[in-house]
């Protein structure tokens, strides 16, 4: 199978995919009962709720409002919020520069440092280093976000006032909130990258470079590494898709004003519009992600293809 080839079957399936979620999205509107008196105050009068569910589309048939909403979801209609009066679209554009500020920081600097940590425990495994290497990285996933988040708050901000507890500015108002959610992902590279490479250095090819004499280093950076880097990609691919669709608690504890944030105040606000359009774009990051941990994997192996 070509590479054209391949890339075509997988955003085939990538738009099956979008469409059962979109089918899911839309029609869980209807399993809380009446949609109309779910969005409207509960003080509403009936009449009220009547000319909403008129005004909404709700009174016609679900399989022509799930066409409708298809429709208008090609075109980028998501709607119009109903807490803040504005389409949708625009809302999630103005908090999601944020989000990906947020998860770019966090994935770099979690990324390079689960690697370093990973290649120097898997060169000296079994040893000191290694089990530091390994305490560090089990502490890391084993920590709760909220709760070094608010760790992180109280120490460097209220205790040493170092950098501010939250918000959303400069550089200073970044560190935490991205030190406190790259710290799982950091942990979990460290482990992975450790294990693959372990696996990777026992290989004959490696033992055959070895022989030839070549350095520890190069045989670990140039032969052994880039084996080791296909379940890394898969995990890093899978990791910056859930940030970008929204780091919930640690936005919510730094005050940082992204899509996960939004979300919380729309399923406060039962904006079902806004709720839709966040579900559906973290779907969408998610199946796009895939689709480049599968073009990347055919690129590095050529036989995935086939």
């Amino acid at each position: 199978m070509t590479l054209a080839a391949f890339l075509l079957r997988r955003l085939g399936l990538a738009g099956l995919v979008l469409l059962g979620v979109s089918a899911i999205v839309f029609f869980s509107l209807f399993l809380t009962g009446d949609p109309a008196a779910l969005m409207l105050p509960a003080d509403a009068s009936r009449a009220e709720i009547d000319a909403f569910r008129a005004a909404m589309g709700f009174d016609d048939p679900w399989i022509v409002q799930y066409l409708r909403y298809l429709g208008a979801v090609a075109t980028g209609d998501f709607g119009t919020s109903l807490r803040f009066h504005r389409p949708v679209i625009d809302l999630v554009a103005e908090r999601l520069p944020a989000t990906a500020l947020l998860a770019v920081a966090s994935l770099a600097w979690s990324t390079l440092a689960g690697f370093i940590l990973g290649i120097v425990a898997a060169v000296r495994r079994d040893g000191l280093i290694d089990f530091l290497v390994r305490a560090v990285a089990l502490s890391g996933q084993a920590v709760p976000v909220f709760w070094l988040g608010l760790l992180l708050i109280l120490m460097v901000s209220l205790k040493w006032r170092l950098l501010p507890t939250g918000g959303y500015g400069g550089v200073t108002h970044l560190v935490l909130p991205a030190v406190a959610l790259g710290a799982y992902y950091m942990s979990a590279v460290t482990r992975l990258v450790r294990a693959s490479l372990i696996e990777a250095l026992d290989q004959d090819y490696v033992r055959t470079a070895r022989a030839k004499g070549l350095s520890e280093w190069r045989v670990v950076m140039r032969h052994a590494l880039r084996n080791a880097l296909l379940p890394v990609i898969t995990v890093q691919a899978t990791y910056f898709a859930s940030l970008l669709g929204g780091a919930l608690v640690t936005e919510i504890i730094f005050a940082w004003p992204g899509i996960g944030r939004l979300a919380v105040q729309a399923i406060q606000n039962r904006d079902f519009p806004l709720v839709q359009a966040i579900v559906l774009l973290a779907a969408a990051v998610f199946v796009l992600a895939n689709v480049l941990v599968d073009i990347a994997y055919a690129l590095l192996n050529p036989r995935i293809r086939l």
